[in-house]
């Protein structure tokens, strides 16, 4: 890990597919605010475990994004929500 990559880059590697992916030194999107790139710090399909082992490491400014399963999808945090507000 530790590698620096784009979003689409990580999307679309099998290694981190399925996975919660911890992302260090970020570039962001200036319309949505969403991480574009950055270095891989750490990556796990358990949310919990991620989140632990980044606060018992040094890095604690971490942009952590969930990989789906398909590359051609937006970021999660950028899709419409179909569910209408209450």
């Amino acid at each position: 890990m530790g590698s620096r990559m784009s979003w689409p880059e990580i999307r679309q590697s099998a290694e981190y597919r399925g996975r919660w992916v911890a992302l260090d030194n970020c570039k962001y999107d200036a319309k949505t605010a969403q991480p574009v790139e950055g270095s891989v710090v750490d990556a796990d399909e358990d949310l919990v475990e991620l989140c632990h082992r980044i606060k018992q490491g040094e890095k604690c400014h971490c942009a952590i994004l969930f990989c789906d399963s398909d590359p051609r999808d937006p970021p999660p945090s950028s899709r419409r929500s179909s569910i209408p507000p209450h």
